[in-house]
């Protein structure tokens, strides 16, 4: 028998960057994500982000595809934002595509600390840079990264 173990730190942000994901309600959006993660049978170490993207960090199980999960994730997730209006008004959907960047075990508190901190983070860096940064630190070139492009 194998045992694998892999951690995904994933990155998603709301259609156009828009801010509609709301401070008040984020906690109920984690539940659903908490909630589809243990119908996956994987496991959510943490969650946060702000009103116009999230991150997470999730052992998925190495018999479901990131992007399978990411696509039903988004589904799922778009279609209970949209059936909460009262709590989530501007919601318009999540932006096409996500970053996921793996990790090891010894770098799993590291990264979950980060996430936890990303009201204090987001003080003073905006999105944009945040993400061109992740993807420095990968050696991953933002001119040829489609994430941040504006959605149609």
């Amino acid at each position: 028998m194998a045992h694998v173990v892999l951690y995904y730190h994933i990155v998603w942000r709301t259609k156009r960057s828009e801010h509609s994901i709301t401070e008040e309600y984020e906690r109920e959006l984690y539940a659903y994500i908490h909630g589809y993660c243990k119908e996956k049978q994987c496991t959510l170490i943490r969650i946060g982000g702000m009103s116009d993207h999230l991150h997470m960090l999730v052992a998925i199980r190495p018999d479901i595809a990131v992007s399978e999960f990411m696509k039903v994730l988004k589904t799922e997730t778009s279609k209970w934002l949209k059936s909460q209006k009262s709590k989530f008004p501007m919601f318009n959907g999540w932006a096409n595509g996500y970053a996921a960047f793996t990790y090891c075990e010894r770098d799993k508190e590291m990264i979950r600390h980060y996430i936890m901190n990303q009201k204090v983070h987001h003080r003073g860096v905006e999105f944009r840079s945040e993400y061109e940064s992740m993807l420095a630190e990968w050696s991953l070139d933002p001119k040829t990264d489609l994430f941040l492009k504006d959605d149609d």
